[in-house]
Formats: C-alpha cells, structure tokens, sequence
C-alpha cells in the first residue's frame, strides 16, 4: 500500500461518522417551568408560613418528647393539615419511648448576702424540689465523684445545701457575630467536598477520668442515689452560653422505673459564677429554690405524623419529606424544629393550594424523638421500609423515590446535602437552574453530609435522602437547644424562600418519569 492509501486508510478509520458510534444518551431533566412559578406565587403571595410558626411555637412550645404539650401540638397540626384537604393525616404511634416531662414552676432568687434573681433552667426529666427550699451551698465537682472512696468524704456534709457541681464558667468576649450567612468561598468549598467514608466521623463525648480501683467504681445511677440520701436540695451546673442564653446540661431518667433522685438545673452562666465565687471566699451565700416539674406516665408511647397529596398514574410511588416535631424543653423549640416543621407543612399547603397533578403521591411525616436519637424516624422506616439489623426490605422500600429533611434552623436553603450521592448531582443542578430568581438562589450541591437527624434513617436503607445546606444564622451560636430558641429569633424571608424551594424540589421529584437515582451498595466486607 503507497503511503497516500496508508494516509487515507488511516484518516477514515480515525473519523467515523457519528451515527456509527454507539453513543450514551443522558435523559435531559424536564422542569416544567410555568409550575415552578405557581408554586412561587403561592409560597411568596400567599404565605402562612409565620402564622403556622406563631401557633407552634407561641402556642405549642416547647415540645419535649412524651409531653402533654407535645401531644396538644400534633392535634393542631392534623387539624390543620386536614383544613388544607390532605388526606389519611393521622398518628403513626412508635415505642415505648418512656416517661413524659413537663416543667410547671421554676424560680431561683438568692436571698443573701445580696439579693438578686437568678436565671435557669430545669433539666429535661429532672426531679422537683420538695416544695419552695432555702439553704446555703457546697462546692463539689460531681464529674470526679466516680470512687466510692469520693463520695465516703462527703458523708453528712451536703445536707440542705445546693451542690455546685461544676468548676466555674470562663467565659471570653464575642468578638464574632452570632448570625451569619455563608459566603460564596465557603459554599464552593462544600461542593469540592469529597464523599463521605462510611464507618467515619462522629465524635465521642468526654469521659471522666476511671477509678485506679474498677471494684469501687461509682455509677451515674449510684451518684443520684448517694446525693438523694444526703439530703441535697438540688444539683446546679453553668448552662453552656453566656448573656441571658442558656444551654442547659444533659437531663434525667425517662424511665418509669427510675429511682427518685435529685432537682438539677442550669443557671446563666454569669450568675453561676457569681454564686461560685462568693462561695469560694466563705461567703454564706443563700438560696430558695422551687421546681415543679410533672411526669406523665399513662402512655409511654410517642408519635409521628404522616398526612398526603395522593398521585395520579404513579401514586402508588411516594415522595417524602419531613421534619423532626419535637423540640429540647427551654425556649419554644423555634428553630429546632419548628423551622423545619413549618416549612415541611407550608411546602405541602403550598403543592395543595397550587392545584398542580403530581404523578407520585406526596407524604409529609412529622417525627418525635429525634432529640433522643432519631427514634421517630427510625421506628417509621422500620415499619414501612425495612429492617436494618434484619437485613430486610419491604416492597414499599422500592417504591419510595426520595426523602427530604430540613433540620438547620431558620437559614435560608443554599443547597442541597447529597449524603454520598453522585448520580443526583446532574438532577438536582438542573433543577435549581429553573429555580433560580432574584427571589431564590439555590445553586450548590455537596456529597458530603450533614450532622445526624432524620434523614439518615432512610439513607441506612438505601432510600435517597437528602438534608438542605441553610445559612448558619445563630444556629449554633445562640438558639439550638436554648432559651432563646423562640419566634423571634425566626427570619421570615427565608421561612418562605425554604418553604418554595422544598415544594419545588418535591413536585419535581414526584413528575419526573423515573426515581431518583440510587446509591450502590457498599462493597460487601470479606
């Protein structure tokens, strides 16, 4: 063969016709856009976003796990969401969960050497003192007290007194504002994020330093108990947070079978100090004390929330979303979770409003428990997808497209959290192109997760489940689990862009012509 048919031979095998070659057709994401601007006309025109947030909240807050607030708030939101037209809203009832909690009476004034009203806060599942008590304190540092050999020192040293129970507070100026928004950088950073490791991440709470000698190890349950017979009138920590705000310490004993113990509460952590310091110079500092706090325990069960827009030709496949109901016990559990509830509610009052056909049935579930570990969620995926430990699935678990969680406060949604999941990276970019408006930017996406709430309960059973990336706001920094997790601390702007972008996302999942995309299976372990 010359060299010009070498050529010519060669050229005509590099350039095949594209016809010839087999090609991989990405199926183009189909966003009906005139349906997103209904649903954002309804979400922004039409808001009840702040209303439904006053009567959570104002009305029915806080919302402790087995409380009998808690249960007041579920029937205000059934028969809201019946008002609406959604159908087969009801309870799901999980357990048992344990005792209900609710504080009815706290006040804290010091009577000498100087008057003054002290800020605090009954620990969840706490006991009530015995009656309006008065005495002076003891500093005693409970974290140590893990020896038998500890608590002998204190015998008949601690009776009708208030025990200090932690060092003093330190506290440093806020240089940095409490609220924030996420910039660009930080955003753009998340999207590089890698996937998360299975197994990886978490973290391990302190431990108190061992006994030299196991045999005189001193438990949790034995401390109580030793405090109780002393005769302490109640246990007082420095709530985490300083100005007014208090993050009050860990709680009680939801069991019904818990031995009585002692009143725990956490103070401002200013106040704390004060009384510590004037305590460590021998000052007699003196104290009444009333908490009254009541247990319920008729029904240790608790509850989740599910109500529907049924589909058309595909309703026999779901789309979820949600939010955890119950909140911690101080404030009125504002942006954690009301925020989230809220939203979840006014996203489906919004779809249903709209009138628009969804070809998937739409199911919004409200959990409880979730401060406690996710158990509402986890007792609902349980029953109707699948058991993780069983290593079963059920035939809803196939049937389920996706799931949507929105658990971060009050911020507005920037993104999406894929929790690993890479092939609805293309999906949801292509959404949020529609979505994007001088009223909502949402425009990242990132395969890492975010910290544990709901929607981990449907990732462990390979359900899509997905958490919205929020501006921090002063998650963190001044509400989660304080007492000033309230109304006011809520951004209503942001309450309805979030409320329009979840209903978006959820009508899209529920028209698109397949389920959403699925993560593989993890490698099997040798």
């Amino acid at each position: 063969m010359s060299y010009g048919a070498l050529r010519r031979a060669l050229l005509a095998a590099m350039f095949v016709p594209v016809a010839a070659l087999p090609v991989r057709v990405v199926a183009q994401e189909v966003v009906d856009r005139g349906a997103i601007e209904k649903l954002k006309d309804e979400g922004f025109r039409r808001s009840q976003v702040m209303d439904l947030m006053s009567w959570l909240t104002d009305v029915h807050g806080p919302r402790l796990t087995g409380s009998p607030i808690t249960k007041a708030a579920g029937d205000w939101a059934v028969a809201a969401m019946q008002g609406w037209g959604l159908e087969n809203v009801d309870y799901e009832w999980w357990g048992p969960f344990g005792r209900g909690w609710v504080n009815e009476r706290f006040s804290a004034q010091v009577t000498e050497p100087v008057p003054f009203p002290v800020i605090g806060y009954p620990n969840a599942w706490s006991e009530s003192t015995k009656g309006r008590v008065k005495g002076g304190f003891v500093i005693v540092d409970l974290s140590r007290l893990n020896h038998t050999d500890s608590l002998a020192a204190y015998r008949g040293k601690l009776r009708n007194r208030f025990v200090l129970a932690r060092p003093e507070p330190v506290l440093e100026a806020q240089f940095t504002p409490p609220a924030r928004r996420f910039s660009l950088e930080e955003l753009n950073k998340m999207s590089d994020a890698p996937a998360p490791v299975p197994g990886q991440g978490g973290f391990r709470r302190p431990q108190p330093p061992a006994p030299a000698d196991p045999a005189k190890a001193v438990s949790p349950a034995q401390l109580q108990q030793f405090l109780a017979e002393e005769g302490v009138l109640a246990v007082l920590s420095p709530g985490r947070g300083s100005g007014g705000t208090v993050f009050p310490v860990g709680g009680g004993n939801r069991s019904p079978e818990a031995p009585r113990t002692v009143a725990a509460v956490s103070l401002g952590a200013e106040h704390y100090g004060r009384i510590y310091r004037m305590v460590e110079k021998g000052v007699p500092v003196q104290m009444e004390l009333e908490v009254v706090n009541r247990f319920q325990t008729d029904d240790l069960k608790s509850f989740n929330i599910v109500g529907e827009i049924p589909g058309t030709d595909k309703k026999d496949e779901v789309v979820m979303l949600g939010a955890h109901f119950d909140s911690w016990h101080t404030g009125t559990g504002a942006t954690d979770n009301a925020a989230g509830t809220v939203v979840m509610m006014e996203a489906m009052r919004i779809l249903k409003a709209s009138g628009l056909p969804m070809r998937r049935t739409v199911r919004i579930g409200l959990w409880t428990g979730e401060e406690q570990g996710l158990l509402g969620s986890r007792a609902y995926v349980k029953s109707h997808f699948g058991d993780l430990q069983a290593g079963t699935m059920t035939p809803e678990q196939a049937k389920i497209s996706g799931y949507y969680n929105l658990d971060n406060g009050t911020g507005a949604i920037r993104g999406v959290y894929l929790q690993g999941n890479a092939a609805v990276r293309p999906v949801f970019a292509e959404w949020m192109k529609a979505l994007d408006s001088d009223s909502i930017s949402v425009r990242h996406t990132t395969l890492a997760n975010t910290g544990g709430t709901d929607h981990l309960a449907f990732d462990a059973l390979r359900i899509p489940g997905f958490q919205f990336i929020q501006d921090p706001i002063e998650y963190d920094s001044r509400t989660h689990h304080s007492n000033m997790d309230v109304y006011e601390r809520i951004q209503p702007v942001d309450m309805r862009h979030n409320a329009v972008v979840v209903a978006a996302f959820v009508y899209l999942t529920a028209n698109r012509p397949d389920l959403l995309p699925r993560k593989a299976p993890p490698p099997a372990t040798p």
